[in-house]
Protein backbone atom coordinates (compact mmCIF):
# COMPACT_ATOMS: atom_id res chain seq x y z
CA UNK A 1 0.00 0.00 0.00
CA UNK A 2 2.58 2.95 0.55
CA UNK A 3 4.58 1.31 -2.50
CA UNK A 4 4.87 3.18 -5.40
CA UNK A 5 4.80 1.50 -9.33
CA UNK A 6 8.09 2.38 -11.48
CA UNK A 7 5.92 4.47 -14.05
CA UNK A 8 5.02 6.97 -11.60
CA UNK A 9 8.49 7.47 -10.16
CA UNK A 10 9.55 7.99 -13.37
CA UNK A 11 7.27 10.86 -14.04
CA UNK A 12 7.49 12.48 -10.76
CA UNK A 13 11.52 12.71 -11.59
CA UNK A 14 10.51 14.16 -14.72
CA UNK A 15 8.74 16.79 -13.49
CA UNK A 16 10.97 17.86 -10.73
CA UNK A 17 13.68 18.41 -13.54
CA UNK A 18 11.01 20.42 -15.94
CA UNK A 19 10.72 22.70 -12.92
CA UNK A 20 14.84 23.49 -11.74
CA UNK A 21 14.96 24.07 -15.51
CA UNK A 22 12.33 27.23 -15.64
CA UNK A 23 13.94 28.06 -12.22
CA UNK A 24 17.51 28.17 -13.95
CA UNK A 25 16.64 30.11 -16.95
CA UNK A 26 14.65 32.70 -14.92
CA UNK A 27 17.67 33.16 -13.27
CA UNK A 28 19.76 33.29 -16.38
CA UNK A 29 17.08 36.15 -17.64
CA UNK A 30 17.31 38.03 -14.20
CA UNK A 31 21.07 37.79 -14.44
CA UNK A 32 21.52 39.12 -17.72
CA UNK A 33 19.12 42.03 -17.30
CA UNK A 34 20.22 43.05 -14.53
CA UNK A 35 23.81 43.19 -16.28
CA UNK A 36 21.93 45.34 -19.19
CA UNK A 37 20.52 47.85 -16.75
CA UNK A 38 24.21 47.95 -15.19
CA UNK A 39 25.87 49.00 -18.44
CA UNK A 40 23.58 51.69 -18.75
CA UNK A 41 23.96 53.38 -16.22
CA UNK A 42 27.64 53.34 -16.37
CA UNK A 43 28.07 56.78 -18.26
CA UNK A 44 25.88 58.53 -16.11
CA UNK A 45 28.24 57.55 -13.07
CA UNK A 46 31.11 58.44 -14.99
CA UNK A 47 29.40 61.54 -15.79
CA UNK A 48 28.36 62.39 -11.79
CA UNK A 49 31.88 61.75 -11.22
CA UNK A 50 33.48 64.72 -13.42
CA UNK A 51 30.72 66.92 -12.24
CA UNK A 52 31.70 65.96 -8.38
CA UNK A 53 35.65 66.91 -9.11
CA UNK A 54 34.76 70.41 -11.30
CA UNK A 55 35.42 72.89 -8.22
CA UNK A 56 31.89 74.51 -6.59
CA UNK A 57 30.69 77.45 -8.98
CA UNK A 58 32.16 76.12 -12.26
CA UNK A 59 30.12 73.42 -12.63
CA UNK A 60 27.54 75.36 -14.92
CA UNK A 61 29.51 77.15 -16.59
CA UNK A 62 30.41 76.78 -19.99
CA UNK A 63 33.53 76.18 -21.83
CA UNK A 64 35.50 78.88 -22.53
CA UNK A 65 36.51 78.58 -26.63
CA UNK A 66 39.91 79.77 -27.40
CA UNK A 67 40.56 81.24 -31.00
CA UNK A 68 41.86 79.10 -33.55
CA UNK A 69 45.54 79.26 -34.49
CA UNK A 70 46.04 81.44 -37.92
CA UNK A 71 46.43 78.18 -40.08
CA UNK A 72 43.34 76.26 -38.58
CA UNK A 73 41.42 79.33 -39.07
CA UNK A 74 42.31 79.94 -42.27
CA UNK A 75 42.02 75.73 -43.43
CA UNK A 76 38.99 75.24 -42.00
CA UNK A 77 41.02 72.36 -40.25
CA UNK A 78 38.79 71.78 -36.46
CA UNK A 79 40.21 72.62 -33.43
CA UNK A 80 41.16 70.18 -31.29
CA UNK A 81 39.47 71.07 -28.24
CA UNK A 82 36.19 70.68 -30.38
CA UNK A 83 36.51 66.27 -29.65
CA UNK A 84 35.47 66.70 -25.72
CA UNK A 85 32.82 69.46 -26.54
CA UNK A 86 31.47 67.12 -29.14
CA UNK A 87 31.55 63.81 -26.97
CA UNK A 88 29.98 65.56 -24.00
CA UNK A 89 27.16 66.52 -26.22
CA UNK A 90 26.67 62.87 -27.14
CA UNK A 91 26.30 61.47 -24.21
CA UNK A 92 23.62 64.25 -23.14
CA UNK A 93 21.33 62.95 -25.99
CA UNK A 94 19.11 60.07 -25.08
CA UNK A 95 19.77 57.14 -26.09
CA UNK A 96 18.32 55.60 -29.00
CA UNK A 97 18.12 59.19 -30.78
CA UNK A 98 21.40 59.14 -32.76
CA UNK A 99 19.76 61.81 -35.37
CA UNK A 100 19.13 64.04 -32.28
CA UNK A 101 22.52 63.52 -30.98
CA UNK A 102 23.91 64.50 -34.37
CA UNK A 103 21.79 67.67 -34.37
CA UNK A 104 22.87 68.85 -30.87
CA UNK A 105 26.53 68.39 -31.91
CA UNK A 106 25.99 70.34 -34.93
CA UNK A 107 24.54 72.97 -32.80
CA UNK A 108 27.35 73.25 -30.24
CA UNK A 109 29.63 73.40 -33.53
CA UNK A 110 27.80 76.11 -34.86
CA UNK A 111 27.47 78.17 -31.89
CA UNK A 112 31.07 78.62 -31.00
CA UNK A 113 32.03 79.70 -34.68
CA UNK A 114 30.86 83.63 -33.68
CA UNK A 115 33.03 83.99 -30.78
CA UNK A 116 35.85 82.49 -33.07
CA UNK A 117 35.95 84.45 -36.29
CA UNK A 118 35.01 87.65 -35.46
CA UNK A 119 37.42 87.99 -32.85
CA UNK A 120 40.11 87.37 -35.22
CA UNK A 121 38.70 89.47 -37.84
CA UNK A 122 38.76 92.29 -35.20
CA UNK A 123 42.30 91.79 -34.44
CA UNK A 124 43.20 91.80 -37.84
CA UNK A 125 41.50 95.26 -38.81
CA UNK A 126 42.87 96.96 -35.59
CA UNK A 127 45.97 95.68 -36.15
CA UNK A 128 46.14 97.03 -40.15
CA UNK A 129 48.23 99.74 -39.98
CA UNK A 130 46.62 103.38 -40.98
CA UNK A 131 46.79 105.24 -44.40
CA UNK A 132 49.02 108.21 -43.97
CA UNK A 133 47.24 111.14 -44.72
CA UNK A 134 48.70 114.60 -44.71
CA UNK A 135 46.49 116.99 -43.07
CA UNK A 136 45.78 120.24 -44.92
CA UNK A 137 42.96 122.93 -44.95
CA UNK A 138 42.22 122.31 -48.79
CA UNK A 139 38.64 123.49 -49.38
CA UNK A 140 36.52 120.21 -49.67
CA UNK A 141 34.79 119.08 -52.88
CA UNK A 142 35.61 122.64 -54.48
CA UNK A 143 33.81 123.13 -57.78
CA UNK A 144 35.71 123.73 -60.79
CA UNK A 145 33.57 126.91 -60.91
CA UNK A 146 34.97 127.94 -56.73
CA UNK A 147 38.71 126.83 -58.33
CA UNK A 148 38.82 129.17 -61.35
CA UNK A 149 37.71 131.97 -58.66
CA UNK A 150 39.91 131.20 -56.25
CA UNK A 151 42.49 130.43 -58.93
CA UNK A 152 42.30 134.13 -60.24
CA UNK A 153 41.55 135.90 -57.23
CA UNK A 154 45.18 134.69 -56.34
CA UNK A 155 46.50 136.44 -59.59
CA UNK A 156 44.76 139.50 -58.93
CA UNK A 157 46.50 139.53 -55.14
CA UNK A 158 50.08 138.81 -56.22
CA UNK A 159 49.35 141.96 -59.55
CA UNK A 160 48.93 143.88 -56.60
CA UNK A 161 52.15 142.76 -54.47
CA UNK A 162 54.44 142.53 -57.90
CA UNK A 163 53.18 145.15 -60.18
CA UNK A 164 56.58 145.39 -61.74
CA UNK A 165 56.80 140.99 -61.82
CA UNK A 166 59.06 140.51 -65.15
CA UNK A 167 62.14 138.27 -65.95
CA UNK A 168 64.92 139.08 -63.74
CA UNK A 169 67.58 138.23 -66.14
CA UNK A 170 69.50 141.04 -67.69
CA UNK A 171 68.73 141.55 -71.32
CA UNK A 172 68.77 143.72 -74.66
CA UNK A 173 67.44 141.14 -77.11
CA UNK A 174 66.15 137.97 -77.82
CA UNK A 175 69.07 136.32 -78.95
CA UNK A 176 70.69 137.38 -74.98
CA UNK A 177 67.12 136.43 -72.89
CA UNK A 178 67.20 132.99 -75.06
CA UNK A 179 71.07 132.37 -73.80
CA UNK A 180 70.70 133.48 -70.54
CA UNK A 181 67.44 131.46 -70.43
CA UNK A 182 69.23 128.64 -71.08
CA UNK A 183 72.33 129.24 -68.74
CA UNK A 184 69.70 129.65 -65.91
CA UNK A 185 69.33 126.09 -65.45
CA UNK A 186 70.32 124.58 -62.03
CA UNK A 187 71.79 128.18 -60.87
CA UNK A 188 69.92 131.89 -59.65
CA UNK A 189 69.21 134.48 -62.35
CA UNK A 190 71.65 136.37 -60.15
CA UNK A 191 74.86 134.39 -60.89
CA UNK A 192 73.58 134.44 -64.86
CA UNK A 193 73.34 138.19 -64.46
CA UNK A 194 76.75 138.42 -63.21
CA UNK A 195 78.69 136.14 -66.24
CA UNK A 196 76.60 137.05 -68.77
CA UNK A 197 77.93 140.09 -69.55
CA UNK A 198 81.14 139.10 -70.48
CA UNK A 199 80.24 136.46 -72.53
CA UNK A 200 77.82 138.61 -74.63
CA UNK A 201 80.54 141.32 -74.58
CA UNK A 202 83.02 138.71 -76.61
CA UNK A 203 80.17 137.12 -78.68
CA UNK A 204 77.27 139.77 -79.31
CA UNK A 205 76.12 137.89 -82.16
CA UNK A 206 74.85 134.43 -82.85
CA UNK A 207 77.46 134.10 -85.52
CA UNK A 208 80.20 135.09 -83.00
CA UNK A 209 79.11 132.39 -80.29
CA UNK A 210 78.74 129.63 -82.96
CA UNK A 211 82.29 130.43 -83.92
CA UNK A 212 83.52 130.25 -80.27
CA UNK A 213 86.06 128.34 -79.08
CA UNK A 214 84.59 125.94 -76.75
CA UNK A 215 87.28 126.15 -74.02
CA UNK A 216 87.30 129.72 -74.23
CA UNK A 217 83.10 129.59 -73.46
CA UNK A 218 83.57 127.18 -70.68
CA UNK A 219 86.14 129.60 -68.74
CA UNK A 220 83.49 132.16 -69.39
CA UNK A 221 80.55 130.02 -67.99
CA UNK A 222 82.67 127.99 -65.47
CA UNK A 223 80.34 130.25 -62.59
CA UNK A 224 77.02 128.80 -63.70
CA UNK A 225 77.94 125.72 -62.82
CA UNK A 226 77.81 122.83 -65.56
CA UNK A 227 79.58 124.81 -67.74
CA UNK A 228 80.60 121.95 -70.41
CA UNK A 229 77.39 121.40 -70.92
CA UNK A 230 75.77 124.62 -71.25
CA UNK A 231 78.69 125.95 -73.98
CA UNK A 232 77.72 123.12 -75.87
CA UNK A 233 73.97 124.22 -76.05
CA UNK A 234 74.91 127.96 -76.35
CA UNK A 235 77.15 127.33 -79.21
CA UNK A 236 74.73 124.91 -80.91
CA UNK A 237 71.96 126.77 -80.47
CA UNK A 238 73.83 129.64 -81.96
CA UNK A 239 74.85 127.21 -85.62
CA UNK A 240 71.11 126.02 -85.35
CA UNK A 241 70.06 130.17 -85.62
CA UNK A 242 72.78 130.76 -88.24
CA UNK A 243 72.67 128.23 -90.05
CA UNK A 244 68.64 127.57 -90.12
CA UNK A 245 67.10 131.12 -89.37
CA UNK A 246 69.63 133.29 -90.43
CA UNK A 247 71.11 134.62 -87.49
CA UNK A 248 67.25 135.43 -86.12
CA UNK A 249 65.89 134.08 -83.10
CA UNK A 250 62.62 132.38 -83.82
CA UNK A 251 59.22 133.56 -82.66
CA UNK A 252 57.04 130.51 -82.64
CA UNK A 253 56.94 127.40 -80.33
CA UNK A 254 57.92 124.82 -82.86
CA UNK A 255 60.79 126.07 -84.12
CA UNK A 256 62.13 127.15 -80.27
CA UNK A 257 61.70 123.96 -78.98
CA UNK A 258 64.15 122.39 -81.91
CA UNK A 259 67.08 124.17 -80.94
CA UNK A 260 69.85 122.72 -78.84
CA UNK A 261 69.11 122.87 -74.84
CA UNK A 262 65.82 124.86 -75.74
CA UNK A 263 62.38 123.21 -73.73
CA UNK A 264 58.97 124.84 -73.77
CA UNK A 265 59.79 126.34 -70.56
CA UNK A 266 62.75 128.57 -72.17
CA UNK A 267 60.19 128.53 -74.91
CA UNK A 268 57.86 130.50 -73.04
CA UNK A 269 60.02 132.60 -71.45
CA UNK A 270 61.37 133.81 -75.03
CA UNK A 271 57.65 134.36 -76.82
CA UNK A 272 56.24 136.14 -73.74
CA UNK A 273 58.95 138.69 -72.77
CA UNK A 274 60.29 139.34 -76.26
CA UNK A 275 57.98 138.70 -78.76
CA UNK A 276 54.92 139.23 -76.41
CA UNK A 277 52.99 135.91 -77.01
CA UNK A 278 51.63 134.61 -73.93
CA UNK A 279 53.31 131.59 -72.23
CA UNK A 280 53.42 129.57 -69.18
CA UNK A 281 56.71 129.04 -67.39
CA UNK A 282 56.48 126.03 -65.48
CA UNK A 283 59.71 126.43 -63.36
CA UNK A 284 60.91 125.01 -60.12
CA UNK A 285 58.89 127.71 -58.48
CA UNK A 286 55.46 127.70 -60.49
CA UNK A 287 55.21 123.75 -59.80
CA UNK A 288 55.77 124.17 -55.90
CA UNK A 289 53.46 127.21 -55.69
CA UNK A 290 50.63 125.67 -57.97
CA UNK A 291 50.50 122.07 -56.18
CA UNK A 292 50.61 124.10 -52.53
CA UNK A 293 47.27 126.11 -53.99
CA UNK A 294 45.85 123.05 -55.13
CA UNK A 295 45.58 124.28 -58.49
CA UNK A 296 46.46 120.61 -59.84
CA UNK A 297 47.64 117.51 -58.43
CA UNK A 298 49.77 117.20 -61.40
CA UNK A 299 54.11 116.71 -61.72
CA UNK A 300 55.11 116.51 -65.10
CA UNK A 301 55.38 120.23 -66.26
CA UNK A 302 53.19 119.48 -69.74
CA UNK A 303 50.55 118.90 -67.95
CA UNK A 304 50.65 121.39 -65.54
CA UNK A 305 51.01 124.05 -68.04
CA UNK A 306 47.94 122.66 -69.67
CA UNK A 307 45.95 122.29 -65.88
CA UNK A 308 46.71 125.72 -65.30
CA UNK A 309 46.29 127.06 -68.52
CA UNK A 310 42.71 126.12 -68.36
CA UNK A 311 42.07 128.27 -65.13
CA UNK A 312 43.12 132.14 -66.72
CA UNK A 313 42.30 133.14 -69.81
CA UNK A 314 45.50 133.26 -72.42
CA UNK A 315 46.40 137.02 -71.68
CA UNK A 316 47.07 136.42 -68.43
CA UNK A 317 49.44 133.76 -68.87
CA UNK A 318 52.76 135.92 -68.78
CA UNK A 319 52.06 137.60 -66.75
CA UNK A 320 50.71 134.76 -64.40
CA UNK A 321 54.03 133.48 -64.10
CA UNK A 322 55.70 136.55 -63.42
CA UNK A 323 53.83 136.82 -60.30
CA UNK A 324 53.80 133.29 -59.61
CA UNK A 325 57.53 132.67 -59.61
CA UNK A 326 58.36 136.27 -58.44
CA UNK A 327 56.06 135.00 -55.24
CA UNK A 328 58.11 131.44 -54.52
CA UNK A 329 61.17 133.19 -54.61
CA UNK A 330 60.34 135.83 -52.43
CA UNK A 331 57.69 134.14 -49.79
CA UNK A 332 56.72 130.65 -50.27
CA UNK A 333 60.01 129.13 -50.20
CA UNK A 334 60.29 125.62 -50.65
CA UNK A 335 61.76 124.44 -47.15
CA UNK A 336 59.70 127.33 -44.78
CA UNK A 337 57.40 129.46 -46.39
CA UNK A 338 56.77 132.56 -44.92
CA UNK A 339 52.75 131.90 -44.08
CA UNK A 340 53.09 135.09 -41.63
CA UNK A 341 54.01 137.52 -43.81
CA UNK A 342 51.83 136.27 -47.45
CA UNK A 343 49.18 138.43 -49.12
CA UNK A 344 47.46 135.23 -49.66
CA UNK A 345 47.24 133.35 -46.62
CA UNK A 346 43.33 133.40 -46.41
CA UNK A 347 43.22 131.82 -49.98
CA UNK A 348 45.95 129.14 -49.69
CA UNK A 349 45.22 125.43 -48.49
CA UNK A 350 48.36 124.86 -47.39
CA UNK A 351 48.93 128.04 -45.32
CA UNK A 352 50.51 127.01 -41.70
CA UNK A 353 53.31 124.72 -43.19
CA UNK A 354 55.80 127.57 -42.94
CA UNK A 355 56.02 130.29 -40.10
CA UNK A 356 52.85 132.32 -39.04
CA UNK A 357 54.09 134.29 -36.74
CA UNK A 358 54.18 137.55 -38.51
CA UNK A 359 57.47 138.78 -36.95
CA UNK A 360 59.59 135.46 -37.75
CA UNK A 361 58.22 135.48 -41.44
CA UNK A 362 59.01 138.93 -42.28
CA UNK A 363 62.38 137.57 -41.42
CA UNK A 364 62.19 135.03 -43.88
CA UNK A 365 61.61 136.73 -46.94
CA UNK A 366 64.27 137.37 -49.71
CA UNK A 367 65.27 138.64 -52.79
CA UNK A 368 67.80 138.04 -54.99
CA UNK A 369 68.48 141.64 -57.40
CA UNK A 370 70.64 144.16 -55.78
CA UNK A 371 71.85 142.06 -53.28
CA UNK A 372 73.73 138.70 -52.74
CA UNK A 373 71.56 135.22 -53.01
CA UNK A 374 69.04 134.94 -50.22
CA UNK A 375 70.17 138.24 -48.61
CA UNK A 376 67.31 138.88 -46.55
CA UNK A 377 64.85 142.59 -46.09
CA UNK A 378 63.01 143.92 -43.83
CA UNK A 379 59.73 144.49 -45.83
CA UNK A 380 57.94 146.60 -46.76
CA UNK A 381 60.90 147.66 -48.33
CA UNK A 382 61.56 149.06 -51.92
CA UNK A 383 64.59 148.58 -54.33
CA UNK A 384 66.02 149.15 -58.02
CA UNK A 385 66.84 146.46 -60.57
CA UNK A 386 70.18 146.80 -62.51
CA UNK A 387 67.89 148.07 -64.88
CA UNK A 388 66.76 151.31 -62.69
CA UNK A 389 63.27 150.22 -63.08
CA UNK A 390 61.54 149.86 -59.30
CA UNK A 391 60.02 146.68 -57.81
CA UNK A 392 57.40 145.93 -55.22
CA UNK A 393 58.07 145.96 -51.86
CA UNK A 394 58.44 142.33 -50.52
CA UNK A 395 55.85 142.07 -47.65
CA UNK A 396 52.19 142.09 -46.89
CA UNK A 397 51.29 145.39 -44.72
Amino acid sequence: MGEQSPESGSKTAKKTKRAAGKKAAAERDTASATAAAEASKAPARKAAKKSAAAPAGKASEKPKVKPRAAGKAATGEPSAKKAPARKAAAKKAPAGKGSAGRAVVAAAGRARKPAVVPERTTVDVEGTAPVKTVATRAPRDESRTALVRRARRINRELAEVYPYAHPELDFDNPFQLLVATVLSAQTTDLRVNQTTPALFAKYPTPEDLAAAVPEEVEEILRPCGFFRAKTRSVIGLSKALTEDFGGEVPGRLEDLVKLPGVGRKTAFVVLGNAFGRPGITVDTHFQRLVRRWKWTEETDPDKIEAAVGALFPKSDWTDLSHHVIWHGRRICHARKPACGACPIAPLCPACGEGETDPEKARKLLKYEKGGLPGQRLKPPQAYLDAGGRPAPPLGAG
